[in-house]
């Protein structure tokens, strides 16, 4: 059998339209016997005027834990199945660690969902998934 994907990256923000991508991302790497990575990069929120509780409250530590054990979550869901899975915990500016992770992981394929958004919405929240396609080295499937 021909394998045209080997390792598939595949980015999530655990919201409905990441989990469909992350279903397919396994259908694909089952389909062709390739490796699965799962992404998810944090960001810390911007707040606007500043900290609210001063300088020396820690945003940072609740934040990546709460990402920590929802991604090991879904990992260990999908080690018990037949698919060969790592994962990636990041911060940062999603696209642009999704984009740097294709070269690292050896990516050749990257799967995203895409929330849909038009309009203001997009103009002011921008696209994950427009940027990945964009700027991407190997194919990207968008699941919408």
């Amino acid at each position: 059998m021909i394998h045209p994907f080997t390792k598939v990256l595949v980015g999530t923000d655990f919201s409905e339209p990441a989990s469909r991508a992350v279903e397919r991302a396994i259908d694909v790497a089952r389909r062709y016997e390739a490796k699965l990575h799962i992404v998810h990069v944090w960001e810390v929120p911007l707040i606007v005027g500043g900290p609210i509780a001063g300088p020396s409250v820690d945003w940072i530590t609740p934040i990546e834990q709460a990402a920590r054990a929802q991604l090991d979550e879904l990992v260990e869901g999908l080690r018990a199945g037949d698919v060969d899975v790592a994962a990636t915990l990041c911060s940062g500016v999603a696209w642009d660690r999704l984009i740097e992770l294709v070269d690292k992981v050896g990516a050749d394929l990257v799967v995203v969902g895409t929330h849909g958004r038009t309009g203001i919405r997009r103009a002011l929240m921008g696209s994950i998934a427009e940027r990945v396609v964009r700027l991407s080295p190997v194919p990207v499937l968008t699941v919408h």
